[in-house]
């Protein structure tokens, strides 16, 4: 496999930890500027001073709008361009309907989905104008399989991937490949709600992946060649019965 981005700039929401940190660290070693995009500055510090000079942090709020606005000029006025688009920052929520918090579910829907519209938008005029581009958004295998103990969680899913395929359609005349990653469970701060039995039977069984190799899938699709396009990358762990 072909795993170099020289050259390529790309920018990572959610990219100071997890799944977004996993996946900075990937593109930076296969070449890429990477644009390590949050809103901790403790984690964008700890991140880029691990990433080293191809890292560059990038503070937004993605539950803010102005913030997300002046995401894509500040891009633009650091490196010139982007070429690829990582709409990653998400939020997990799971439980008993009749028992959960409808807060709760407010700001997660905001993140999983508003956030990722919102964001994509964002930087499509960009790669419009310039005829070339790959978004990528990190889903869920359960975008595809219903899980009953997370419906809420599931249904923002379900949105990402409607979005994805649709999207995808739009601008492929614009030379924009979109795909989505669907990742079973992962040893991330996302599962931190997970009822500490549930945690200790997945870590038992080998139910549960680390975010490197999330990060593994992201960097095999977005080095297919420009004719090839990875619209949906399911990866579970063995153990995982879906």
């Amino acid at each position: 496999m072909n795993a170099s981005l020289s050259g390529k700039v790309a920018a990572i929401t959610g990219g100071a930890s997890g799944i977004g940190l996993a996946c900075a660290r990937a593109l930076v070693q296969a070449g890429a500027r990477v644009f390590v995009v949050d809103r901790s500055d403790e984690g964008l510090a700890a991140a880029c001073a691990e990433l080293g000079e191809a890292a560059m942090p990038l503070k937004v709020d993605m539950l803010d709008p102005d913030s997300v606005a002046r995401m894509m000029p500040q891009i633009v006025e650091t490196a010139g361009r982007l070429d690829i688009f990582h709409a990653n920052a998400g939020a997990y929520v799971g439980g008993e309907v009749i028992e959960g918090d409808p807060a709760a579910w407010d700001r997660m829907l905001n993140l999983n989905v508003n956030a990722v519209f919102r964001s994509v938008h964002a930087v499509l005029p960009h790669m419009a104008e310039r005829g070339s581009g790959d978004i990528l958004v990190t889903s869920s295998v359960a975008g595809v399989v219903p899980v009953v103990w997370e419906p809420v969680y599931t249904a923002s899913k379900f949105a990402v991937q409607a979005f994805v395929h649709t999207l995808r359609r739009q601008v492929i005349k614009h030379g924009i490949r979109v795909g989505a990653v669907l990742p079973g469970p992962v040893v991330t701060a996302l599962i931190a709600d997970w009822p500490q039995a549930k945690l200790d039977e997945a870590k038992a069984n080998g139910s549960l992946m680390e975010a490197e190799e999330v990060a593994d899938a992201v960097l095999f699709m977005l080095t297919r060649p420009r004719g090839v396009t990875i619209r949906d990358l399911v990866i579970l762990p063995t153990s995982v019965d879906l």
